[in-house]
């Protein structure tokens, strides 16, 4: 396949060899051969193809992302100059967005809680998390397992177009009456069941009700898609790909799809009845006693805003691994593309994501230390908090070790990855004191929790996220994106990353609260640190510039791009690498066997220094690996 010439090779990417793999695998029997050229909006829009459903995701998951940075960058003049009016955008968000939010163009606090609500939510649950699981998974994993598709193609379909509905409600809810939700990104009772109501509020179309809404159905899709992927796993793998030949990847995938199946029911629960709270008078969240606006509130009582506490964190920390372990799996691939050797221990890397989705599981509670929780309950979440720290050490070190007397190329993924590395370790370390109930008495609320936080939101799973972009993209578009411009992009975000965070946890030490929207300008204890407000805003803007060279990349290099010379153009060992380039539908023009584990490189006595999964062995007196029908 890497001799076959590219040109050439897409053609022959047709339904008829399509059909015959179907023939040969009757599992895959789903899989539909269209003699008739679909309509575009079949082809583009709608589609029930992975690969065209896993690029959907990650072009809305990026433009999403690009909202969310928008919005970051106007807080962070608030931050840094509050009471100013904001340079050539704030007379623009007056006209967009009403005099009482930017009157003369000044940020109020409505509009800055606003913005930090939706900042949040859409960075998390419809930026990151949809880029990383949603975009890779679909495209990435069903090569990995030499599948023509995923196993319920029309229900992933659904899936998408329910994240799409939903990213679509939490932004919209901008231009209602009172603009969009200002409860923050956690949606705390009982301001958030009080939140955008009243006679001046239409009861659906306020910014909290559509924030409720846009969250069940970006629940909804992902659910859709979990089942999927778990089902694809387990039933669409190639004979021979058994689970301890499976590319790290694919495990970090799967694991990522329990967590989110077990973890995210809960949450949509909690938005329903959250809902039902605003909507039809019941009080599920909202305890007997409220006083509203001087008055007595008229609830049936009994609700308990901790209830919702446990019901987001039960989810909210879950969440953290969601988008954790697949950058793992992005970077575990790198690495060992790059390092021209096997990981340094695969199995280790397996039972540690293992580990890692079962703990973190049972942790959800160290967000929720200062509402009294009893001792013995404390100590059991202190306990695992600082388990769960043991399998992500063993992760790091397994690819630190994995790099100890490698030939290591320097490519453009391999920068992006190595750069995970340290970030991932910032990240992990800043948190243990706050799994620790003393320390976090002292830290909670401050800006060392969002510099914590962000640590492993934010410059770790996007490094990983440009990381697979560069890596995969040759294989997705038949183009290399230009590496000029991709170290013009590197090397900026890499240092502005560590500009914008670093000076969070200094300021948290000092006790700097992080939801004051004058960053601290009234506390008279904060203001020896405040000139750090201009350090973290100064490289935000500058990382916001930073990412124009990845833009013009992507997008010029789909046309003007380099085209690859071989199917597998980064000499790799994973089944992704044996198709046409781009994949055409059914994705492979034979059926495939796998040999062996993900990672042969540098294999003693073998010609190439890798050694594909699907390659039989050919060297003579060696024995074939036994294959078993899955």
């Amino acid at each position: 396949m890497e001799n076959q010439d590219f040109e050439s090779s897409k053609k022959q990417g047709t339904a008829q060899n399509a059909n015959s793999f179907v023939a040969e695998n009757p599992h895959d029997a789903h899989v539909t051969v269209h003699a008739v050229e679909l309509p575009w909006y079949r082809k583009y829009l709608f589609s029930t193809d992975h690969k065209v459903i896993g690029i959907q995701y990650m072009i809305t998951s990026l433009l999403i992302a690009l909202f969310g940075f928008g919005l970051m960058i106007v807080m962070r003049w608030q931050l840094s100059y509050p009471g100013k009016p904001i340079p050539l955008l704030g007379g623009v968000l007056e006209n967009i967005l009403g005099h009482d939010m930017f009157p003369n163009g000044v940020m109020t606090p409505q509009a800055y809680n606003a913005f930090g609500a939706i900042h949040g939510t859409v960075m998390i649950f419809m930026a990151l998390v949809p880029a990383l699981f949603a975009g890779f998974g679909n495209f990435v994993v069903p090569l990995q397992l030499g599948a023509p598709d995923m196993a319920f193609p029309r229900l992933n379909m659904a899936s998408f177009w329910c994240f799409f509905v939903g990213a679509v409600i939490i932004m919209v809810s901008f231009f209602v009456p009172g603009g969009a939700a200002k409860s923050g990104w956690t949606s705390y009772p009982p301001l958030a069941d009080l939140a955008d109501s009243g006679p001046n509020f239409h009861p659906i179309f306020n910014g909290q009700t559509l924030w409720l809404l846009g969250m069940a159905f970006n629940i909804t899709g992902s659910l859709l898609g979990v089942i999927n992927m778990i089902t694809t796993i387990f039933q669409l793998r190639v004979p021979g790909l058994s689970w301890m030949r499976l590319p790290f990847f694919v495990w970090a995938e799967l694991v990522t799809a329990f967590l989110m199946l077990l973890a995210f029911p809960p949450l949509e629960a909690a938005a329903i009845m959250q809902l039902m709270d605003r909507l039809a008078g019941t009080s599920f969240f909202s305890p007997d006693g409220l006083i509203v606006n001087g008055q007595h509130a008229h609830y049936s009582g009994g609700g308990a805003p901790l209830l919702w506490q446990h019901l987001f964190w039960f989810l909210g920390h879950p969440e953290v691994y969601v988008q954790i372990l697949p950058t793992m799996g992005i970077v575990g691939e790198i690495i060992a593309n790059n390092t021209r050797k096997p990981l340094w221990s695969y199995r280790i890397l397996v039972y540690s994501v293992l580990t890692i989705g079962f703990v973190g599981m049972i942790v959800w509670a160290h967000h929720m230390y200062m509402t009294g929780m009893g001792q013995a309950i404390s100590t059991f979440f202190q306990l695992f908090t600082t388990i769960i720290s043991i399998p992500s050490v063993l992760i790091g070190t397994v690819f630190l070790m994995s790099l100890w007397g490698a030939s290591i190329r320097f490519n453009l993924p391999m920068m992006f990855a190595l750069a995970w590395l340290p970030l991932f370790g910032i990240g992990g370390l800043t948190g243990l004191p706050l799994g620790w109930s003393t320390s976090d008495m002292v830290l909670h609320d401050t800006y060392y929790v969002v510099g914590h936080f962000h640590y492993m939101m934010a410059p770790t799973s996007i490094m990983a996220l440009f990381a697979g972009i560069y890596y995969w993209y040759p294989k997705a578009t038949g183009r290399e994106m230009n590496e000029f411009l991709g170290k013009l992009h590197f090397w900026p975000t890499f240092i502005t990353f560590n500009g914008v965070f670093i000076p969070m946890l200094v300021q948290g030490f000092a006790g700097i609260h992080r939801r004051w929207y004058d960053g601290g300008q009234g506390w008279e204890m904060a203001q020896g640190l405040l000139w750090l407000n201009h350090v973290m805003s100064v490289s935000a803007w500058l990382l916001a510039l930073a990412q124009i060279p990845f833009i013009i990349n992507f997008f010029w290099s789909l046309f003007y791009g380099k085209k690859v010379q071989s199917d597998n153009p980064w000499q790799a060992t994973t089944l992704e690498w044996a198709t046409p380039t781009p994949p055409g539908h059914g994705n492979f023009l034979k059926p495939l066997t796998v040999y062996r584990g993900p990672y042969e490189y540098s294999v003693p006595g073998n010609e190439k220094d890798y050694l594909p999964q699907w390659e039989p062995d050919t060297k003579p007196g060696v024995p074939q690996a036994k294959v078993t029908k899955i």
